[in-house]
């Protein structure tokens, strides 16, 4: 299982307070997500999910501006070398503005419409969560098409 990151980076006090980006390339072209990727070895959650941040929007994110909303697992039984153990992050400070780069295509998007049609499935599960202040645990397991949410567990933390 890989490790990696997922950070949502949320602009408050605007109406577009959400940053996704448009993955333009690989696994899951053409939903739009968080930002995030694989933990390097030596690398601790934060600062890969710093690096992934610039790497996949532009944005510079101290490592210590990043506030840990929970973890969650993904499962994919037809494939498992596509299971991640995901460190999620919220931030509100970044230096710089949103840019397309060669994996994605960033956009502000109200908390209240948010693109569930062009995301992952699991997302308009645990997102709103999260949005709404909760950290959880959560594990999604996909169908054969690696597509549909076959099950789910989540556990908010107290």
């Amino acid at each position: 299982m890989k490790l990696a990151t997922l950070t949502l980076v949320i602009r408050q006090g605007r109406p577009d307070v959400l940053l996704l980006g448009r993955k333009k390339r690989g696994f899951g072209h053409g939903k739009y997500n968080g930002f995030g990727g694989k933990i390097e070895p030596g690398e601790d959650a934060r600062h890969a999910a710093a690096r992934e941040v610039a790497k996949e929007c532009g944005l510079e994110v101290a490592p210590q501006a990043l506030v840990p909303a929970g973890r969650i697992v993904f499962c994919f039984p037809t494939d498992p070398n596509l299971d991640h153990d995901v460190a999620l992050f919220l931030t509100t400070t970044w230096h710089g503005e949103p840019r397309e780069t060669e994996e994605m295509a960033p956009e502000w998007f109200p908390a209240n419409a948010l693109p569930f049609a062009q995301m992952w499935q699991d997302d308009a599960i645990w997102l709103p969560l999260v949005l709404a202040g909760r950290v959880l645990d959560a594990e999604f397991t996909f169908a054969d098409d690696n597509e549909t949410v076959a099950s789910s567990s989540i556990r908010c933390r107290p």
